[in-house]
């Protein structure tokens, strides 16, 4: 039987940067996916959602295949922090961040296309920020320019300085692609890892 090709459903660095970290090779494939929310859909629901979305999408066309595909929604008291694109939407974030809890949810989807099957998962990583001061929240949107970043941070860079903590099963989860999940659902479809 042939081995599966692996199939990151996304054109993100920081998502293929974690899954290089397995030492198996991959294909990225952009899903094009339509990531607006629906009428009353939950922060949860929506990570899901638009993972499997991802997944099924970059899957076309491969039939021996694992796809990945993941999706992060930042909540903040039931609203939602989509990515800022701007440099004021970034400010306007962090300051409702400060001193706050945000909940990231960030799902996984492994699609196996042999079978059709998609393996789910979801991870909720809580980031307490500390207090943050308008000076200190305009140097780092200058100096990291978190514009295409939930909640505009990045935690595996500078952004790790606004907290105060991180609670989380799987701390990959909050840079976009919980890898423990991952390994876990790889070795479900008989990849091997050490």
């Amino acid at each position: 039987m042939t081995a599966p090709s692996i199939v990151l459903a996304s054109t993100s660095h920081y998502r293929a940067e974690l899954l290089q970290r397995l030492r198996l090779a991959f294909d990225q494939r952009a899903p094009g996916t339509d990531e607006a929310a629906l009428p009353g859909e939950l922060p949860d629901a929506r990570a899901l959602r638009l993972a499997q979305a991802k997944a099924e999408a970059a899957a076309t066309g491969r039939h021996q295949a694992l796809v990945i595909g993941s999706d992060q929604v930042a909540e903040l008291d039931g609203l939602v922090l989509d990515k800022p694109g701007t440099s004021e939407r970034a400010h306007a974030q962090l300051s409702a961040c400060s001193g706050r809890t945000v909940v990231f949810h960030t799902a996984l989807c492994l699609l196996d296309t042999r079978t059709g099957q998609p393996h789910l998962h979801l991870d909720q990583t809580r980031v307490q920020f500390r207090p943050l001061r308008p000076d200190e929240i305009e140097r780092y949107v200058t100096a990291e320019q978190p514009l295409d970043c939930a909640g505009s941070f990045k935690c595996e860079g500078l952004g790790i300085s606004l907290f105060e903590r991180i609670d989380s099963q799987d701390p990959t989860a909050l840079i976009g692609l919980p890898m423990i999940a991952l390994t876990r659902l790889l070795r479900q479809c008989a990849v091997e890892l050490p």
